[in-house]
């Protein structure tokens, strides 16, 4: 059977067209669901990571000590902010660290995400999509509902 070239040069073009398509919708995807974030806060948009989940972490210090597992006791100190810079919450201005068991579900499931896998002494930033923060609902009248979260933790101890 022969084909015509003009045949032919209208499926490589079609087919071009189809890449074409799929890499600029694969592309429009990439990190076009992170918010903006006040010059402040210490997100650096080029090294965060995204997770299966939604959540995203950047490492801003390596730790060295023992690993925060499930079922571990994490003490960490923390700072957290909305999106826009304005700071909620902080351990660390209160001069108190905060400890909870990790993967029990009494944290929000960011931060159960988040601190597992870290070593002790190793600082990260998270930023929470509002569907592994606080949702719809917001929290308290500080945390307004649907909102990115932005937290820098700093594991301190595992127990």
């Amino acid at each position: 059977m022969i084909r015509s070239p003009e045949r032919a040069g209208s499926r490589t073009l079609r087919a071009a067209h189809l890449t074409w398509l799929l890499t600029t919708l694969a592309l429009a995807g990439c990190g076009s669901d992170l918010p903006e974030f006040d010059a402040a806060l210490p997100v650096d948009r080029a090294a965060l990571e995204r997770q299966n989940s939604g959540l995203w972490i950047q490492v801003a210090e390596e730790g060295s000590g023992d690993t925060a597992e499930p079922g571990d006791t994490a003490v960490v100190h923390y700072t957290g902010w909305l999106p826009g810079g304005r700071s909620f919450d902080s351990s660390r201005e209160r001069g108190q660290p905060f400890s909870f068991p990790l993967g029990q579900g009494r944290v929000i499931q960011g931060w159960d995400e988040g601190v597992a896998g870290m070593r002790q002494g190793e600082r990260r930033i998270l930023v929470i999509p509002p569907e592994l923060g606080y949702g719809e609902r917001g929290a308290g009248g500080v945390i307004p509902p649907g909102a990115w979260l932005v937290f820098d933790v700093e594991l301190l101890e595992v127990r």
